[in-house]
């Protein structure tokens, strides 16, 4: 059996609502590859003790998750991730992501502070898939995904 732990981060000062941050945070696990189809998502009691949000607002976000088709509620047993945005190129193994690593950490030791990499970020985005829907700083600085942790037992 594998046990997935995922610990979702909330910036209370983001100005986006907490429920907002779990959907956008588990849509980031699922691109990464960190969340996979058949992996158990926190129940809403153990988000609100690590987190300190109310279970109805981890409740509101895995409705919204459902809604979208990516998790589903097994009664008595908990949410289940249905499918993934993962994309190979996309997942923490992949060139790409230790290029990324690498630019972040040449950027750190050049003085940038987290928020002036994610401004960055955010601005290389909005050049490259500009649409008429830019993405906005605070999204891009919207707290890291999850930690999580696989395991597996018996």
């Amino acid at each position: 059996m594998v046990v997935v732990i995922v610990e979702f981060r909330i910036d209370r000062r983001s100005g986006v609502p907490a429920f907002q941050q779990i959907v956008q945070q588990t849509k980031q696990a699922l691109r990464l590859g960190v969340l996979v189809p058949g992996d158990r998502l926190p129940t809403a009691k153990s988000v609100a003790e690590v987190s300190a949000v109310n279970p109805n607002t981890t409740l509101k976000a895995y409705r919204e998750l459902e809604r979208e088709g990516l998790v589903e509620p097994r009664p008595g047993q908990g949410t289940f991730v249905r499918r993934t945005l993962a994309r190979p190129s996309a997942g923490t193994d992949s060139p790409l992501y230790g290029e990324l690593v690498a630019w972040v950490s040449r950027a750190a030791g050049a003085g940038l502070e987290q928020e002036d990499v994610a401004a960055l970020v955010a601005s290389a985005m909005q050049k490259q898939y500009a649409t008429g829907t830019a993405t906005t700083a605070t999204t891009a600085t919207t707290a890291t995904t999850a930690t999580t942790t696989r395991s597996t037992g018996e």
